[in-house]
């Protein structure tokens, strides 16, 4: 009896697997590659123990791993992240990328292309370890029309479902902008709402640069060289960020003004046009490194909205965030996360 139940219950279970594989056998093998990737760089990390004790490893970057795990238990006492493994090992990427993220925009509209992903929900990027299919999935969405962008992230987080590792690159970093990663990804794991990328992603992007600006006070003092970098290339960022949030709503102005009428090449013109009056405008911005950042904008040309919609996707709520964390908070971070935590349910 008991055999014949075990039966029934691995032919139910392979029933579903094929309709599974009917339904959506694309995102499903999509899935079983990112699980490979990802679990292959978990098992192949190694404990921070290990390698501080390792005499081929550099020095400074054992003092790096020292200051990461100083970042993680300040962001946990004084912020209020959640407490994990996460960031304990160290994954060597051997200056290769390890994750490729696509995005899409439709070409005339500020609307970004959604993926759907169970227990996430719409997630307006798709990740990719293995470059081939990065590629292919490129293609596929220019040939419908898409603009896209491909990036390499510093970091990414599993939301707790993996140990995520430190990964080598990363101790390549400044104090400032090594806390600011760390804290931002740590706040993905502490809450992230289903469905709205753009909140999860401005959240962790404010928590994460006000989190490093505490910690760099903490660790290195308000009058340190460490401090005052951070708080010069913020100055460049922050004005930056503002220019290209504008030029998100020229854009978006455009495109409400273009008509049914307008041929093809009329409106690939006048984006052109703008898009050329953007990344040209980025050269008056009072930017110390005003060099980088125009540099950084001609990729406007080939990702057309996929890299205006980025801004929108990480920087379009700072202020608003600011403004409540200042003004209801009294810039008490720990208390604004544990309001932020309580106000929205998360996975």
């Amino acid at each position: 009896m008991l055999k014949k139940i075990i039966k029934v219950f691995i032919e139910v279970l392979f029933l579903i697997f094929i309709i599974c594989l009917l339904i959506g056998h694309r995102m499903v093998i999509y899935g079983v590659s990112q699980g490979i990737g990802q679990m292959t760089i978990v098992w192949k990390a190694q404990p921070i123990e290990v390698v501080m004790k390792d005499g081929s490893f550099p020095d400074s970057l054992k003092r790096k791993l020292i200051t990461i795990k100083e970042i993680k238990n300040y962001a946990v006492d004084s912020l209020g992240i959640k407490a994990s493994d996460n960031y304990s090992t160290v994954y060597n990427q051997q200056n290769k990328s390890i994750l490729l993220t696509v995005t899409a925009c439709e070409p005339y509209k500020l609307k970004a292309k959604e993926w759907w992903f169970p227990f996430l929900g719409a997630v307006s990027y798709i990740g990719y370890f293995n470059k081939k299919e990065a590629k292919k999935e490129v293609l596929l969405l220019k040939g419908k029309g898409f603009d896209v962008d491909v990036y390499s992230p510093s970091g990414w987080s599993t939301l707790g479902w993996f140990k995520d590792p430190i990964q080598s690159n990363m101790l390549k970093q400044s104090d400032g902008s090594l806390a600011n990663l760390i804290i931002h990804e740590l706040t993905h794991g502490t809450l992230y709402v289903k469905n709205d990328v753009t909140f999860n992603e401005n959240l962790a992007n404010f928590i994460g640069d006000k989190g490093a600006e505490q910690f760099l006070i903490y660790k290195h003092g308000k009058e340190s060289k460490e401090y005052k970098k951070y708080e010069e290339g913020k100055a460049d960022e922050s004005c930056y960020k503002k220019y290209m949030l504008k030029s998100v709503d020229r854009l978006d102005s455009l495109y409400s003004s273009l008509s049914a009428r307008d041929s093809e090449e009329i409106k690939k013109m006048k984006k052109k046009k703008l898009i050329s009056e953007i990344v040209v405008g980025v050269y008056r911005l009072p930017l110390f490194k005003r060099k980088n950042y125009f540099n950084y904008s001609l990729q406007a040309f080939a990702e057309g909205n996929a890299f205006f919609m980025s801004f929108s996707r990480y920087d379009s709520k700072y202020e608003v965030f600011e403004k409540e964390y200042e003004g209801q908070f009294y810039s008490n971070l720990k208390a604004y996360l544990e309001a932020m935590k309580q106000k929205y349910p998360s996975l």
